[in-house]
């Protein structure tokens, strides 16, 4: 008999801005409803273990029963809350890298099996020019915010062609097109959970 993988469970990062004052009055409703949307299908989230757009979709996933794992830049959780003034909370597991930001970054990026981008600031292209290079299947949130544009205007300008990308406004659409992308790379297809969460397994009533 095989054995069962209950480990391997679909590791998606979010990413985007910890000061949102640029991201428009709709960005907390789409970050928690980003969050929510990985949960529901059966996604961990990951995490900067940071404040803004990041912090409310971790918020959206635990309203939604998931799971949650920040990736901190700070070496301790003495360092992180003291010195980097970063949030606990919201968050299942917080990994202290201890590599600063941009250590951080890479580490984050590369422990998830797909990205998703939405209002950010130069942090947040940082992770997604790191993700593009890695060939991740990413998922970018269009709104009321620069973000997405930036990222088209990058993609233009880069000459390089890259089908891992889509595009979407809508959360759920986003989550199960980025869903249809990691199937497609990944290996062990008939360990990898795939399902939706539901109200019984996730503990959500």
């Amino acid at each position: 008999m095989d054995p069962k993988h209950e480990h391997l469970e679909m590791k998606f990062c979010v990413s985007g801005a910890a000061e949102t004052g640029h991201c428009g009055i709709d960005a907390y409703d789409k970050g928690i409803a980003l969050g929510r949307e990985i949960a529901t299908h059966g996604g961990v989230l990951l995490e900067g273990a940071t404040t803004g757009f990041p912090l409310w979709a971790a918020m959206g996933a635990k309203a939604a029963g998931g799971y949650t794992i920040g990736f901190s830049p700070a070496n301790s959780e003495k360092e992180h809350i003291e010195a980097y003034n970063l949030p606990v909370e919201y968050l299942d597991l917080i990994i202290y890298t201890g590599f600063g930001y941009p250590g951080r970054d890479l580490i984050l990026t590369r422990s998830a099996d797909a990205v998703f981008f939405g209002c950010g600031r130069i942090g947040t292209i940082h992770e997604f020019t790191i993700a593009f290079e890695d060939q991740k299947p990413i998922g970018i949130l269009e709104a009321d915010w620069e973000t997405d544009e930036v990222i088209k205007a990058i993609l233009a300008a880069g000459h390089r062609a890259n089908d891992h990308i889509v595009f979407d406004s809508d959360p759920k659409a986003l989550v199960e097109r980025v869903i249809e992308l990691v199937k497609k790379d990944k290996i062990n297809r008939a360990s990898f959970r795939f399902a939706p969460a539901t109200a019984q397994n996730t503990g959500a009533l």
